[in-house]
């Protein structure tokens, strides 16, 4: 019988093999991991590449240029980049992969590193065209693994600009509420607090917990789930003009929307793992949107310029949260830990994996059963 499992192997690296024309060879430096990595690390969804049966885990990364190919302009060795995670889909038919916006995908059928038909990052070396690497700056190194998860905060402020543009008048300052606490949380409501934005983090940690504290402490206020519902929030702090959801859970994110202002915006970033359908007042949430001039919407991976926007919002963290912004990151473990480490529940913040020459992290479908001499 067949086995699915998570796990290490070793395999021929491509730093001695020549390199395409526009490519470059990148050493990984360290890989973050996510909800969505134990997800796939579970088998819920994720595709391997075709032809094969394993998936090399993490799209979370930074690396350093190794060797560049002919036709390589902006990077050179030695320089620190981080590789978008999202190709286009091939349908000549698709507008926004054909502008070089597969995060606007209209087929579904993009590729996306380390989740669904190539590669990721947990691995030694890789090989990646220069155009999906994002420089970064040395400043920004150590946290180059959070670049990905902060480009989704990008973007969704760049949905919001382009929405808030709709409002004839001076929009003041901002309330802004994040719900959940976890990296992408946490650096939503730092890039909220940078804005100006009177900013409230609602999740279900504890008010006394570390996380609630590391919010505290970038100048926003935190309330726990476990101990305030919504309206005891909308009571304590008012109505909010943007709430920004980052837990993937469709429960307590349409709880929230009842903590939406007249012409708010309620934004959209977590994509659950699949569960039964849930019941909510669609009336009442229709209506409100109507006669509120209210917007939802949903937002998801993101482009080139995003990632680059992220780089720039992390430069200013460290100006501004310098303690904080290195507190998101709260444990850095070696790859050989990563199959134990995506059978945990995730704890702390944000764990990254530090990348050695231990072998490559994998998901393998359709693995012998153990006892059987057949390899992998």
């Amino acid at each position: 019988m067949a086995e699915r499992v998570v796990r290490l192997v070793e395999e021929d690296g491509p730093d001695t093999l020549p390199l395409a024309r526009g490519h470059v060879l990148l050493r990984m430096l360290e890989v973050g991991v996510c909800g969505t990595d134990r997800e796939i690390a579970g088998f819920a969804y994720g595709s391997a590449p075709p032809g094969t049966d394993r998936l090399v885990l993490g799209h979370e990364a930074v690396a350093e240029a190794v060797r560049t190919g002919e036709g390589v302009e902006r990077v050179r060795p030695g320089d620190l980049v981080v590789p978008t995670v999202r190709r286009p889909c091939h349908r000549v038919e698709c507008p926004a992969c054909r502008a070089g916006r597969q995060d606007f995908c209209t087929t579904g059928e993009f590729i996306e590193r380390g989740i669904c038909g190539a590669g990721g990052f947990m691995t030694e070396f890789v090989v990646e065209e220069e155009r999906y690497l994002v420089p970064v700056p040395p400043a920004v190194g150590e946290l180059g693994a959070l670049v990905e998860p902060l480009s989704i905060t990008a973007k969704a402020f760049a949905q919001l600009d382009a929405i808030l543009a709709r409002l004839p008048w001076d929009h003041g300052r901002a309330r802004g509420l994040v719900l959940g606490a976890g990296p992408i949380g946490v650096l939503t409501a730092m890039g909220l607090v940078a804005r100006g934005a009177r900013t409230v983090v609602f999740s279900r940690e504890p008010d006394d917990d570390d996380r609630a504290q590391l919010v505290r402490s970038i100048g926003a206020d935190y309330v726990s789930s476990a101990s305030t519902d919504v309206h005891g929030l909308v009571r304590r702090a008012g109505r909010f003009d943007v709430i920004i959801e980052a837990v993937g859970v469709p429960e307590f994110a349409f709880q929230t929307v009842a903590a939406l202002a007249p012409n708010g915006v309620f934004i959209l970033t977590g994509v659950p793992a699949p569960r039964p359908a849930i019941g909510f007042d669609a009336a009442g949430l229709m209506r409100d949107l109507v006669l509120q001039n209210q917007v939802m919407l949903g937002t998801v991976n993101a482009d080139r310029e995003s990632y680059e926007q992220a780089a720039r919002m992390l430069e200013r963290f460290l100006v501004l949260f310098p303690d904080a912004v290195r507190r998101v990151i709260t444990r850095r473990v070696a790859l050989d830990e990563v199959p134990a480490l995506l059978r945990e529940p995730g704890g702390g913040v944000k764990t990254v994996i530090r990348i050695a020459e231990a072998g490559t992290a994998t998901r393998d479908e359709g693995l012998p059963a153990p006892g059987r001499a057949a390899a992998p």
